[in-house]
């Protein structure tokens, strides 16, 4: 393996260091996305218990409790269930905005990080190839065997790294992102139902 890299040359640093936070930012992205649906699975239920017997404080402790992007939105509906609708909608609104980019936390790193390990893998290609060319036209019709074979070694080392690094990352950007505007979805889904039965249009 450490021959492999040594192959690629120095550009093969900066691929392993982009693999390196893209495997980071993958575990820990569906570490959270996880454990925000487990804690908002547990937070529906229990809020389902307590707004049937109008128990406002048990949810917002049950909300305090569980912490997530969720939770953060439907306190801040039961702390304005006072107000009239139209303003406890547009507060709600401005809350799952604010709350909102939890879900996309490291999803725009981890977009840049498949395209620039793309660039690095063509930026290594083209390096290789004019040392290759080098070779070639500094030694008559073939040059030195070895140094042009490490030459084109070093571009085609760097463009497979620069790809395997790239793929993952941009498959797992997307997914994330999808997963991400769903969460938003489900959370507006959920406080739309909340401030229906705040308001007494539904029971």
């Amino acid at each position: 393996m450490f021959n492999m890299l040594k192959s690629g040359g120095i550009l093969m640093i900066p691929i392993l260091v982009c693999g390196i936070f893209a495997t980071y930012i993958i575990i820990e992205r569906l570490v959270y996305f996880a454990s925000v649906k487990k804690r908002d699975r547990e937070l529906r239920k229990n809020l389902e218990e307590v707004l049937v017997s109008g128990e406002f404080s048990a949810a917002e402790a049950f909300c305090t409790q569980t912490g997530t992007p969720l939770a953060q939105v439907v306190k801040k509906a039961l702390d304005c269930r006072k107000l009239t609708e139209d303003d406890m909608r547009e507060i709600v609104q401005c809350e799952i905005d604010a709350v909102a980019p939890q879900f996309d936390h490291w999803l725009t790193l981890l977009s840049t990080i498949a395209n620039i390990s793309t660039l690095l893998g063509l930026f290594g290609t083209v390096t290789g190839n004019i040392k290759a060319f080098g070779v070639l036209g500094s030694g008559g019709t073939m040059g030195n065997p070895a140094v042009l074979a490490s030459s084109i070694s070093e571009a085609l080392m760097t463009t497979a790294a620069g790809l395997f690094v790239a793929i993952p990352s941009l498959i797992f950007s997307n997914a994330l992102s999808r997963k991400a505007d769903k969460c938003v979805s489900e959370m507006e889904g959920t406080v739309t139902k909340l401030i229906l039965r705040l308001t007494g249009r539904v029971m």
